[in-house]
This record gives C-alpha cells, sequence and structure tokens, in this order.
C-alpha cells in the first residue's frame, strides 16, 4: 500500500496552499462578520452571496485550480480519489474554501452524478452550468416523518404519467437549498413498490422553479442558519417533470447513491481532518499565549497530554481515510465499504473531541461567533449524522467482520441470546 501523493498531487496541493495563504486565510475574520451582518435571519429570500466570493472564483479558475475533484481529465483535474485527498484537507482549514475550488458540497456529489450516470443532453443542461460554477444544486433524500438513517422508509413518490412523472413528497435537511444560486434539486423516491427494497427508488432532476416545488423554511443547525447555503424542507406537490430528467432509469436510485457516496466520504473526512489541523494549531497558539496561575495554559489541568493524544487521534484518521482512499482507487467502492464507513464514524468523532479542547482552551472567546470553532463544532456535530448516523456505520462495520467467520448480524444476535440463557440457568 502507496498512499504518498503523486507528483501532480503534491504539484496541486503546493498551488493550492499558496492561493489559500494568500487569498483566502487573510479574508476569513472579514468573511465571518460580514456575512452575518448581511444576511441575518431566517428568510433565505433576502440572503445574498458575499461579492468576494464570485472574484476569488475567478482567480481559482484563472490559476487552474478548479473542479480539483473531478476525476475526469477534461472536465476535472483529472485526479484519483487518492490524490485528491490531501487537497480536500488543505481545503478543510477553511469552512467556505471548498467553494472557492469549485469542490462544495453537495455539488460535488451532484456532479459526479451526472458525470457518471447522466445523459448527453442532461450533461449539457445542468453538469455544465454546474462544472462552471454558475449555478448550485441541492440533494433531496432525507424525509422528516421516517428513521432516514433506514433509506428503504422513504415515502416521496415518482410515478410515470405517459412522457412525464410527478414528483410527491416532504424532504428536509436539504444542504444548499438557500443558496441565491441553487437552480436545481436531484430528488430521490419510490418508483415501483413491488420491486425488491433496494429497486424500488429512483433519481430525477428537478428544477428547483418548477411548479409545486415549495420550500417552506431553513432549518437551523444549533440556532446558526448557515447562511447563505442553509438546509432547508421543501414540499415535492405534484411536481411534474418530462421522463427525460430521470437519471439512468427507473429503479436505479440506490446504485446511483452507492455511486455517489463513496468518494464523497473521502471528500468529507479528509476536509474533517483538516479542520481538526486548523483548530488544534489554534488551540496551541491560545495555549502557549495566555498565562493563568503563573504559567502558559498550555500546561495546565493536563493540556499537553491533550495536544499529544489530539496528534495521534488525526494522525490515525488521515491514514484510515487514505487507506480507504487507495481501496477504492484499487478495488472499487464495494471493496472499501468497511473503510468508508469506519472513517464515516472516525473522522467526524475526531473532529469534535479536538475542537471541543479548543473551544474549553479559548474558554468564552471558544463559543463566540469571533472564531471558527463553533462553526467547526457545528461541522463535526452534523457529519455524525449526514450521510448516515454512526450506529448504522458501525452496523455496517460489525456485518463486514462477522462475514468474515461466516456469521451474518442475526445470527450473533441469536447466539448471543442463547449464551445469556444458559449463563441465567
Amino acid at each position: 500500500m502507496d498512499f504518498a501523493p503523486s507528483a501532480r498531487s503534491a504539484e496541486y496541493l503546493q498551488r493550492l496552499q499558496g492561493f489559500i495563504a494568500e487569498h483566502i486565510a487573510p479574508f476569513e475574520d472579514t468573511y465571518r462578520r460580514e456575512n452575518a451582518q448581511t444576511n441575518a435571519g431566517a428568510d433565505w429570500r433576502q440572503w445574498r452571496v458575499h461579492p468576494r466570493i464570485a472574484e476569488l472564483k475567478r482567480k481559482a479558475r484563472e490559476a487552474g485550480l478548479w473542479n480539483l475533484f473531478l476525476p475526469d481529465a477534461q472536465l476535472g483535474a483529472g485526479l484519483s480519489v487518492l490524490d485528491y485527498a490531501p487537497l480536500a484537507e488543505a481545503m478543510g482549514h477553511y469552512e467556505f474554501a471548498a467553494e472557492i475550488f469549485n469542490c462544495n458540497a453537495p455539488d460535488t456529489g451532484n456532479m459526479e452524478v451526472l458525470h457518471h450516470f447522466g445523459s448527453d443532453a442532461q450533461k449539457q443542461k445542468w453538469l455544465r452550468p454546474l462544472l462552471d460554477g454558475e449555478i448550485r444544486s441541492v440533494f433531496c433524500m432525507t424525509e422528516p416523518d421516517v428513521a432516514s438513517s433506514d433509506a428503504t422508509n422513504m415515502q416521496a413518490t415518482v410515478r410515470v404519467d405517459g412522457d412525464h412523472l410527478l414528483l410527491d413528497g416532504r424532504k428536509w435537511w436539504s444542504t444548499g437549498i438557500g443558496h441565491p444560486e441553487a437552480k436545481l434539486a436531484i430528488f430521490m423516491g419510490l418508483s415501483d413498490l413491488d420491486a425488491e427494497p433496494h429497486k424500488r427508488h429512483s433519481m430525477v432532476l428537478v428544477p428547483l422553479d418548477a411548479p409545486g416545488v415549495r420550500i417552506e423554511r431553513m432549518l437551523p443547525t444549533f440556532g446558526e442558519f448557515d447562511p447563505p447555503y442553509g438546509h432547508g424542507e421543501v414540499v415535492f406537490d405534484n411536481v411534474r417533470v418530462h421522463k427525460d430528467q430521470l437519471i439512468l432509469g427507473l429503479g436505479q436510485g440506490f446504485a446511483i447513491a452507492q455511486g455517489r457516496l463513496g468518494p464523497g466520504r473521502i471528500h468529507h473526512c479528509m476536509r474533517a481532518i483538516g479542520a481538526a489541523e486548523r483548530a488544534l494549531e489554534l488551540t496551541i497558539r491560545r495555549g502557549a499565549s495566555r498565562q493563568a496561575f503563573g504559567q502558559p495554559i498550555l500546561r495546565l489541568g493536563g493540556n499537553l497530554e491533550r495536544i499529544a493524544q489530539a496528534r495521534m487521534a488525526i494522525d490515525q484518521a488521515r491514514l484510515l481515510t487514505l487507506y480507504a482512499a487507495w481501496k477504492i482507487e484499487n478495488f472499487g467502492v464495494k471493496a472499501a465499504m468497511t473503510e468508508i464507513s469506519a472513517i464515516k464514524v472516525v473522522a467526524p468523532n475526531m473532529l469534535q473531541d479536538i475542537v471541543d479542547q479548543a473551544i474549553q482552551m479559548h474558554g468564552g472567546a471558544g463559543v463566540s461567533n469571533d472564531l471558527p470553532l463553533t462553526g467547526l463544532f457545528m461541522i463535526a456535530r452534523a457529519l455524525r449524522i449526514a450521510d448516515g448516523p454512526d450506529e448504522v456505520h458501525r452496523a455496517m462495520v460489525a456485518r463486514m467482520e462477522l462475514a468474515k467467520y461466516g456469521l451474518s448480524s442475526s445470527q450473533n444476535r441469536q447466539h448471543q441470546k442463547e449464551r445469556a440463557h444458559k449463563e441465567q440457568a
């Protein structure tokens, strides 16, 4: 196993870090302050993108730092998922950095769906403007009235009506739907109740201005609406679209989702690792610069041990994520399901712990919005639910582990029951 970045990856990383240091890092405090002033409140219709963002995106594109996530050499940088991983980590240091390079979620996942599964007409109409950064998109899957950790519970429907599809359902936590440039949703719903569970669902491209699409509200996370992106609750009320907006075919929703989630989870986890590096840096600088009881607070109350533990946890998470990326690259997503599920638990939990320690080190400043720490904590906590909660991923790892011994999860539960019964007897 060789996790070392290729020469092309290393060259891109050097350029990316230089751009971040010159343009993004000095702008962070200004952006956080001015964005909060401009986009206060829950009314997404009043939200605006900071004018400097468009300027930075133009500079990034001119610098050749654009669509770095896409392995297609003509449409993107042509980097493998393993080579892109260090770049995603570098972007994770700043909350808004990924957008500057057109590498922000959920657009990256949606672009990959269109790139791999879209028709030529769909690519021309929707993929091209997404790749050019002219529009943004959302992914509408999670629903408020069912346990969405099991996506087979989905109640939204896709019905065929001649040459059209009729879409009905209520979705929420649709990330990015408050963005002024959001124009497209990928809608997932039931299209065949009689098929086997993982062939019942379809994905459909839906313009957000289609009749029957209604954004009801933005959903705050820990009281923050995350403007100008936002996570919304959206109703699809008898939305009629042409069948040519169906992706791949009826019943292909889960197959598309599997292809979408593998690389996307690498991206999420590497950005989380970058965020953890930032939080650790802030922790050390703060602890070394403040004194209490006659010495730097870094040396009080076990803080040095916490620093050491944070370093080990970050490096462990990085190696596990790079291993998952290497396995995807060499054996495909299906062969890497254990590792993909494992990093989805490990990286966000690691980030949450390290940011929590950073907040503690900063005292009152840590829980204010003067620093990025509350935003990073919110990201970490939300990631433990997004793309499946920790419990689902742990169950996947356990299931794959038991299979090595010829056991299923149900067999293991029965074995535990029998053992408990014998012990009681």
